[in-house]
């Protein structure tokens, strides 16, 4: 008798034969189904649904963070020191490391970079810009983005101290009278201590003739080719006092003038800008230094420095000093003006001799002279 096998795709043949055998109509086949063919199915088993990533690709390098960090420092600080983190970025630090990816920076790497700036350029611009890339990486370490700031622990150098430009009483009037009509902007620089945006600032509103005094409650800050009105550096108004020199030459710039008004105007009615360099031979100030015989290499924030020399021969003490001058602290108007306190170190001298001369003096003396005296 003939034995016959069935074929696998036969109607009586075992499920376990043929897995897809007898499935509901529109169901679709088990994984581990054999085809037709008789071939095992070696198609791969569907992938699940890749995940979307919601982050831009840009955030992983540095420049992708500059927008948010710099939009920090636009709520916090003065528009000239914003204008000065630009250009920063522009020149300084975008071209070195605006492609690069947050994880491949290195700390080796950014230390050489800084030691390679310091031999081209100061101590300031090299902080600034390390400054810069620290601050992203700041962001990125707290948005998660790597694990750790590689500009941590990166040496710098450090700061050395410009040496200051003070001029005498009389080379100070004389640079006012070769001015012409800035004269009195020159005097109010060199013997109020005021920043150029100080100056620049006040409104006629702002003087009180009755107290020597002005309020400098903004900064008129020449930032690029506009001018930006802020609050003044420290972020407070303060009251600064003017000598009675100034009292008729600011009663006749303050006369017949609306309370809003600039107290120095711009040609076109608006706030004084700074227009050029100090040194610019092309400019007044240049020709005004030239002819009054002080160094051409004065610059405007110089008259401060002068101001601040003549408080310190006046006999005015440190606090004061400091008030006038709107710094944070009496200790940073020492640690600025450090060399102008060194005659202070001789007068202690002088007074300490004197007090151990009497001294001695009186030991010297018989008891009875002594005792009398």
């Amino acid at each position: 008798m003939t034995h016959t096998t069935p074929r696998p795709d036969a109607v009586g043949a075992s499920s376990t034969a043929n897995p897809t055998a007898r499935r509901p109509a529109g169901a679709a086949p088990a994984a581990n189904a054999t085809p037709r063919n008789g071939w095992p199915n070696t198609s791969p088993s569907p992938r699940p649904a890749e995940r979307t990533s919601t982050r831009r690709p840009d955030v992983g390098k540095v420049d992708g963070l500059w927008p948010a960090w710099i939009a920090k420092k636009r709520v916090s600080s003065k528009a000239s020191y914003v204008e000065s983190l630009e250009r920063t970025w522009r020149v300084h630090v975008e071209p070195q490391w605006g492609a690069r990816t947050l994880e491949s920076l290195t700390r080796a790497e950014i230390q050489e970079w800084v030691s390679g700036q310091d031999e081209s350029r100061n101590a300031t611009v090299v902080l600034r810009n390390l400054g810069i890339l620290r601050g992203i990486c700041a962001d990125a370490v707290s948005d998660k983005l790597i694990l750790s700031n590689q500009c941590d622990g990166i040496e710098t150098p450090r700061k050395k101290r410009k040496e200051h430009t003070y001029l005498t009483v009389e080379q100070l009037f004389r640079l006012a009278d070769e001015s012409g009509d800035r004269r009195t902007m020159v005097l109010m620089l060199g013997l109020c201590g005021l920043r150029w945006g100080e100056m620049a600032g006040p409104h006629v509103e702002d003087v009180d003739f009755s107290r020597h005094r002005f309020s400098v409650r903004r900064s008129a800050t020449t930032v690029g080719h506009e001018v930006v009105v802020d609050l003044q550096k420290s972020g407070r108004s303060r009251q600064v006092v003017f000598p009675g020199t100034l009292d008729a030459p600011l009663r006749e710039r303050c006369a017949r003038r609306e309370g809003g008004e600039p107290l120095f105007l711009a040609q076109d009615g608006g706030y004084l800008a700074r227009t050029a360099p100090p040194n610019d031979p092309t400019k007044w100030f240049w020709w005004a230094k030239r002819r009054a015989g002080v160094p051409l290499g004065l610059t405007y924030h110089d008259l401060r420095h002068t101001a601040a020399s003549l408080m310190v021969s006046s006999g005015a003490n440190v606090k004061a000093i400091q008030n006038q001058l709107g710094h944070a602290s009496a200790a940073m108007t020492l640690d600025v003006y450090a060399d102008l306190f060194d005659d202070d170190l001789d007068a202690v001298g002088l007074a300490m001799d004197s007090l151990l001369l009497q001294k001695n003096v009186a030991k010297m003396l018989p008891k009875t002279t002594a005792s009398a005296a």
